[in-house]
């Protein structure tokens, strides 16, 4: 044998060479393979020969074996190919698709559902699926179930429906007959008769009670006296009468409802006693003395209505010069025939030389008050058209000077315009309004005025201007302060009338803020803001630089050329702004890099510090967090930032004969970025609220940067609020450009088309706004009002909240002048667009304070077309007393003031009409 030949048999023993066995190598894998699949088939051969039994114990003895990682693997195996036939879906989906899974079954097959198992039955007795059903027949709990309670809805449906009387088919067809059942033509004359009897012992009804209040009304009275005057032991109460012979039917229910309004006294005579004072009582208001040459007096004599919805009014009202009159008009829960009253019994018959009126509103209506919204569309409703043509009467002419100046910038937009002059050829006076766009503020009001102004322009006939321009400067900031103000101060003043209270509470703004010293310092402030911007955009471009790479620097650099570009080109624009429609393309472009630079404070203060913290492992907040809150915005951005270059290179060579509607189309064609961001607006919020309070890095970091120099002194959720804002400016810019556009221009069809879309879009948003104020308002008044039933209801508001006394009257079996009343508790009535709540009021103090708090619980609900008014005359024991009347109820009431009362009847009337001709 060769020296090769038996060094190969050597390596082919070592590689045969076995492991715990005789016959398995564990250094040949190609041997070990082989024997490992020979001895499977062997396996699986004794496997198939085995018995049910004999295999069972196999895979029980093989299971036992395994390891948890093998048992895992058997068991994705089975999961991949063997179909799971019963799952319950509960256990499975989310719970709130469950829920609404569960929502469409009645409530007879939800209890049914509730006997399966005990996560239906968990699910089934949510009070999200039975407080509807409870809601819809009119079931409220009488108590606010706790955080931990469940089934209180369900509970509270059993047990009304248990108390209900149920009829069998068979006794409600012997009881009430069938449908189909014809009827006898002798049954069905009879029927007709008995209708007819009805409606003419309606009528004769209400023609007597008129007629006997005419008979007994005094010869000095010009309304209309109580039916109460009527009732006596044999004149029974003649809704109660009606209600008794009649049984509630809704048609005839609403008759008496419209007769009570009927009978109620107008403005001439309110307390029902004796006319208003208009112009019998003599008496000083706000200082004015009295003088009884109105002509005489009317040059000096100037009035100026503020609406409460005016942010910061209060600082308006302590604006106001000396000698002029202000009437402080809440814009809800008044009606234009109570703020008639209100100025002319501020004026007290005489005419004014000048009436102002500094309300909400834009380039096309004025939003006087709340419902009424006065444009080219409803200014000649009888109502509108006879407030204005009373205000006019109350206005020097126009021969004597006398204007109207109302602070809406009507005078920028052709439909403002038409609405200035039907109003001066509806009351014979010359109105006028400011013609000037300022976006984002109220600026509007110090720019140009239509017409000659032969005394100055109007805000110099009624406001200290200084302070006028602070205010205007600084709005959303005072508002903002003035809610806490509010808060501490008007439980001191609300004795006192709104305008005194609105006049202290402006004044201590002013004081407190030293306000005389930064009108006296404006230029050092100036220069001291400008050092500070400086300074603070050298550190965050210092911070940013270390933050971010090169490319974040070079796209920074190239943004600030971009806008020194677009500061040369607004220049150019100003030097020709002659022509009107130049200057609003230089308030477009002006405005909407104004808008840029806030969404970019955004990008460059929040999202790519918080990107680069994330990158370098040191994450403030998740990817998760930062894409739910700056995506939208960023995606905003990126729409205006090209929105802005098209602008910019559009009015490089601008001319008079050039376009920008086109460019509005285009970009109102990509508005579903605004529409994600809106409707994500809510979660952004709560979760930067959960954010700060659930990372502390994030909340160190909204510390550092919130309210600083380069945020403007703004907060992160303050900058999120500039898309919903910018609409409006986009609609009076829009309007401003078409004024000045000419009939044959190429431009003026595309800018209404770009109006249009604009405008839609911004309905959309404040009706979100709206729906989202409606809610808060709704939810704060049921957390104060104890016991108070789910007043949220789709398109219900609160009109007004007003505080009375019930009253009982002792003996009414004597003469109604004679009758005593004596006060039982204190009752406040919440008044909305379909109901009144009706509450009880209670005083609690607290110990060593003088404040006090202000309790409610809840009495009742009336919906509006059930309600019926009574007036009740002054009489030596009674004054500024009323009834209101419900299908069950009664309260008999006064105010604390003759005005209350007036102001109070003539909003509940104006509500009860509305509501019954919906």
């Amino acid at each position: 044998m060769s020296v090769g030949d038996s060094s190969w048999k050597i390596l082919e023993m070592e590689s045969l060479n076995t492991r715990f066995s005789a016959w398995t190598p564990f250094s040949n894998k190609s041997l070990n393979r082989q024997l490992f699949q020979e001895r499977v088939a062997l396996i699986s051969h004794w496997f198939d020969l085995w018995t049910h039994k004999q295999r069972q114990e196999f895979l029980f003895t093989i299971l036992l074996r395994c390891t948890k990682s093998q048992l895992r693997f058997v068991q994705d195996w089975f999961s991949e190919r063997t179909q799971v036939a019963r799952v319950d879906f509960s256990t499975v989906l989310p719970r709130f698709i469950s829920l609404h899974i569960f929502s469409f079954l009645n409530p007879k097959d939800l209890c049914a559902a509730a006997q399966v198992s005990w996560p239906w039955k968990f699910l089934t007795e949510q009070d999200c699926l039975w407080m509807p059903k409870c809601i819809k027949f009119g079931w409220f709990l009488p108590y606010t179930p706790t955080d931990n309670e469940y089934g209180a809805w369900k509970r509270h449906y059993i047990a009304c429906v248990s108390n209900l009387d149920w009829l069998t088919p068979r006794e409600a067809a012997a009881l009430y007959g069938t449908l189909n059942e014809p009827k006898a033509e002798d049954e069905e004359l009879q029927e007709r008769q008995r209708e007819k009897c009805l409606r003419k012992i309606i009528w004769e009804k209400i023609a007597l009670h008129k007629k006997e209040l005419f008979k007994v009304r005094p010869p000095w009275v010009t309304g209309t006296c109580c039916s109460r005057l009527l009732k006596s032991k044999y004149q029974p109460h003649l809704s109660q009468t009606v209600r008794d012979r009649v049984g509630l039917h809704e048609a005839l229910e609403k008759q008496l409802v419209l007769a009570s309004k009927e009978a109620l006294p107008k403005q001439s005579n309110v307390s029902g006693s004796y006319p208003y004072p208009l112009l019998s009582k003599k008496k000083t208001w706000h200082g004015v003395s009295q003088n009884d040459d109105s002509s005489s007096y009317a040059s000096q004599l100037h009035v100026i209505i503020i609406s409460s919805r005016i942010p910061a009014y209060e600082m308006v009202v302590d604006s106001l010069k000396a000698g002029v009159i202000s009437v402080v008009c809440e814009h809800g829960g008044m009606t234009l025939e109570s703020l008639l009253y209100l100025i002319g019994k501020a004026l007290q018959g005489r005419k004014a030389q000048s009436i102002g009126i500094l309300s909400d509103g834009d380039s096309r209506e004025i939003n006087l008050l709340q419902g009424y919204k006065i444009g080219i569309k409803n200014l000649l409703r009888p109502e509108v058209r006879d407030f204005w043509e009373k205000l006019g009467s109350l206005v020097a002419t126009k021969e004597e000077g006398g204007h109207v100046d109302l602070f809406v910038p009507l005078g920028a937009s052709e439909a403002g315009i038409e609405v200035l002059s039907q109003l001066s050829q509806l009351t014979g006076t010359f109105f006028t309004a400011p013609t000037g766009i300022a976006t984002g503020s109220y600026q509007h009001i110090l720019s140009d005025w239509l017409g000659p102004q032969q005394a100055g322009p109007p805000p110099s006939i009624y406001f200290n201007e200084a302070k006028l321009q602070m205010w205007s400067n600084l709005t959303d900031f005072l508002e903002d302060a003035l809610k806490s103000v509010r808060r501490e101060l008007r439980p001191l003043f609300k004795e006192l009338q709104k305008g005194i209270s609105g006049r202290m509470i402006g004044q201590f703004m002013f004081d407190s803020m030293s306000m005389t010293s930064i009108l006296n310092n404006q230029d050092i402030a100036q220069a001291l803001a400008d050092g500070l911007m400086e300074l603070s955009k050298e550190n965050s471009e210092r911070n940013i630089i270390e933050d971010n790479s090169q490319d974040t620097e070079s796209s920074l650099n190239k943004s600030d050329l971009d806008f020194e570009v677009l500061l040369k080109l607004e220049r150019k624009l100003q030097r020709d702004s002659a022509d009107k429609r130049t200057s609003a393309a230089r308030e477009l472009l002006q405005s909407e890099r104004k808008y840029v630079q806030m969404l970019e404070i955004v990008r460059d203060v929040y999202v790519r510090p918080l990107r680069a913290a994330l990158a370098s492992n040191r994450a403030i907040l998740s990817a998760a967090n930062i894409q739910i809150i700056f995506s939208d915005i960023l995606q905003i951005l990126n729409l205006n930032r090209q929105f802005l270059d098209n602008l910019r290179d559009r009015l490089q060579e601008w001319s008079s004969a050039h376009c920008v509607g086109e460019i509005f189309i285009k970009f109102g064609g990509q508005l579903n970025t605004y529409t994600n961001f809106f409707n994500n607006y809510p979660v952004v919020l709560k979760t930067i609220e959960k954010c700060r309070e659930m990372t502390p890095a994030f909340r160190a970091f909204l510390k550092r940067h919130d309210k600083s120099t380069v945020t403007k002194m703004l907060s992160l959720p303050e900058l999120l609020l500039f898309p919903s804002r910018r609409f409006d400016e986009y609609v009076n810019l829009l309007y401003a450009l078409r004024l000045h556009t000419a009939a044959e221009h190429v431009d003026r069809g595309d800018l209404t088309t770009a109006i249009g879309q604009i405008k839609k879009y911004k309905g959309y948003v404040d009706q979100m706004k709206e729906n989202i104020r409606m809610k808060e308002q709704l939810s704060d008044i049921q957390r104060i009002i104890w016991g108070c039933p789910t007043l949220f209801e789709i398109k219900r508001y609160l009109i007004r909240v007003q505080d009375v006394v019930q009253l009982h009257c002792c003996d009414e079996e004597i003469s109604f002048s004679l009758r005593l009343y004596e006060q039982i508790r204190d009752l406040s009535f919440f008044l909305f667009n379909d109901a009144l709540l009706v509450s009880s009021r209670g005083i609690s103090h607290t110990p060593f304070e003088r404040t006090s708090k202000t309790t409610y619980q809840f009495i009742a609900s009336v919906a509006l077309h059930r309600l019926l008014i009574e007036d009740i005359p002054d009489s030596k024991y009674v004054k500024n007393a009323f009834i209101l009347q419900g299908p069950k109820c009664e309260w008999i009431c006064a105010t604390e003031v003759e005005d209350d009362k007036f102001l109070w009847l003539s909003v509940l009337q104006n509500a009860i009409k509305s509501s019954m001709d919906k």
